[in-house]
């Protein structure tokens, strides 16, 4: 392969696929454009070689590396790649140029900023995440969207403009834009990363973006976003903050405080928000950890999570196109009438409940393992109960309420092919990467061979008589818990409602203020508008009375030769200057 092919960062290949097919009106050449671009990043990623900067430009004096690949953002631009494959394959039943584009292109970001050499170049490509991704948001063409949009697309800048400003810092105080140029977050300008980071993970109190912005996106939208801004902040934290003390106790709340909210929840699509927020969770608390197993748990479930929580995303966006709702009241029965799109939910439901033979199982344990060798009992408990959690929510309550259930009588036409395309391809990943390696390049042997620190069988194994047995039982008092709860009658109802969440802190006092301000401008702001008038027209009758032809300054002595003394000082200066040059 040429040169400068090799050199190429895949992202930018996106980018420019999805900003070209946005003025292409032939559908047909439109969506070729966005499968094949994918096709060709996974390509040139795979022959790219690993720890070389392959396109650098020096520009005011900032060395800039856009193109590095190494043992840690390998798996995710590859999962990024994959996703983006998938993402495409499934809106090719839609012909929409800004939503095909746009889809492209945010991927495209993504996977530019994962391979980025450092800060600056990540910055760069991390706002045009924020930029690209809103509009899969708005093509919703609903009231709702247009509104969680502009929310959404606030929150993404407000986490750009403190990582610019926390790169600003690290550049004043170390002359340095490497990724490594901190090490901790005493550090200047660390903490403020590691806040817009934050935010971008959706971290407890910074995380209501996803709930709000998700389940209002278009049914494409949806898909899209669940795989790339999240795991995006996850590789972040990952790069510049392993081993950081308060990542293990945020991730570990991350993963329980969703479940209680996703047990009451009505919408399935904002069941799938909070499920992201938990799994996520999982991730930042191994990053925390910061030992090689729990790194490598972190980037191996960030693997998983993508396809599966990827194929959920589909499924209800499937359900939704066909339904026009993902409301759990108003569903039930469907799997008479699409019965592939239920036979493809279950999957990605058994694989995030991580079930042996499906890919959490051989990427959750990692994560479990590490937290229990260091001891911190309350924290493996925590991650337990959220275990056990996403069971319920995500592996049960979805398509049991959405597919079984009480039967709501609706009878509708199956999926589009391309969208059960797509899940199946889904599916067979979340099964490939789970099964133990029967066959060579197959099975979680081929996933734990690319991750960061080298696995050796002798120190971890998934298929151990105690994993398994420890999964299964987990899973089995969950399933318990869930049949016991609806019998009894005591499980939460799927009613419609509005669920309040910690927004509500800000959105309440945020539109008190606004309240309150515009009622103290409506009565004082006429006075202090007419004293402002006052003090400025008196302002300039003075200006006037000693400016003007007829003023103070015309009436002295020398005002009738104003001009003449002007040039004789200009000559004066010129004088002086001539005769001291």
């Amino acid at each position: 392969m040429p040169t400068f092919l090799t050199d190429l960062n895949p992202g930018w290949l996106l980018i420019i696929a999805g900003v070209a097919a946005m003025f292409i009106k032939q559908r047909t050449v439109r969506q070729a454009m966005t499968i094949i671009a994918p096709i060709l990043g996974i390509l040139l990623l795979a022959t790219t070689q690993h720890g070389v900067d392959h396109l650098t430009y020096n520009a005011l004096g900032l060395e800039l590396s856009f193109y590095r690949v190494d043992s840690l953002n390998f798996l995710f631009g590859l999962a990024f790649l994959i996703a983006a494959l998938l993402n495409a394959i499934y809106a090719l039943h839609t012909d929409n140029r800004m939503q095909d584009g746009m889809a492209t292109a945010y991927a495209g970001a993504a996977i530019a900023a994962t391979f980025a050499g450092d800060l600056m170049t990540l910055f760069i490509f991390w706002e045009i995440t924020a930029i690209t991704s809103v509009f899969l948001i708005l093509r919703a063409g609903t009231r709702a969207s247009y509104f969680a949009s502009l929310r959404y697309l606030g929150v993404q800048i407000l986490s750009g403009v403190l990582l610019l400003d926390g790169i600003a810092y690290v550049w004043h105080h170390t002359g340095s834009l490497s990724l490594t140029a901190f090490t901790s977050l005493n550090e200047p300008g660390a903490l403020i990363i590691f806040i817009a980071f934050g935010i971008k993970a959706a971290f407890p109190f910074l995380h209501n973006w996803l709930q709000d912005s998700y389940p209002k996106a278009s049914v494409v939208g949806a898909v899209v976003l669940s795989a790339f801004t999240t795991k995006l902040a996850v590789y972040a934290f990952a790069r510049m903050f392993p081993g950081q003390d308060e990542l293990i106790w945020i991730g570990a709340i991350m993963t329980v405080f969703p479940v209680f909210f996703a047990v009451i929840e009505n919408d399935l699509r904002r069941v799938l928000a909070y499920s992201t927020n938990n799994q996520v969770g999982f991730m930042i608390c191994a990053i925390g950890v910061g030992t090689p197993l729990a790194l490598n748990g972190a980037v191996a479930h960030a693997f998983a999570d993508i396809l599966f929580k990827g194929l959920l995303f589909m499924s209800m966006g499937a359900v939704l196109y066909r339904t026009g709702t993902t409301k759990a009241n108003e569903l039930g029965g469907l799997y008479r009438s699409m019965p592939w799109t239920t036979l493809f939910c279950l999957v990605g439901a058994i694989s995030i409940s991580a079930m042996p033979l499906f890919s959490a199982f051989v990427t959750k344990s990692m994560i479990l393992s590490a937290v229990a060798s260091t001891g911190m009992v309350v924290v493996w408990l925590m991650l337990m109960f959220a275990s056990a959690g996403v069971l319920e929510h995500s592996g049960i309550k979805i398509p049991y309420f959405a597919f079984f259930g009480h039967d709501s009588g609706k009878r509708v036409k199956e999926a589009p092919f391309n969208m059960l395309l797509a899940m199946g391809m889904a599916s067979f990943l979340c099964i490939a990467i789970g099964l133990p390696a029967f066959l060579p390049s197959f099975g979680y042997e081929w996933l734990y061979s690319l991750l960061p620190y080298p696995v050796e069988a002798a120190s971890y194994q998934p298929f151990t008589l105690g994993h398994i047995l420890a999964q299964l039982q987990l899973l089995a008092l969950a399933v318990f818990a869930f049949i016991l709860l609806q019998r009894l009658g005591l499980y939460p109802p799927e009613k419609p409602g509005v669920i309040l969440d910690t927004d509500w802190l800000y959105r309440k006092v945020g539109y008190g203020a606004v309240r309150w301000m515009d009622t103290i401008w409506s009565k004082v702001g006429p006075a202090i508008a007419a004293i402002a008038g006052r003090l400025s027209s008196r302002a300039y009758d003075n200006m006037v009375a000693t400016f003007s032809p007829r003023g103070m300054l015309s009436r002295n002595l020398f005002s009738g030769g104003m001009t003449l003394w002007t040039a004789v000082i200009l000559a004066l200066v010129l004088l002086v200057s001539f005769l001291t040059s």
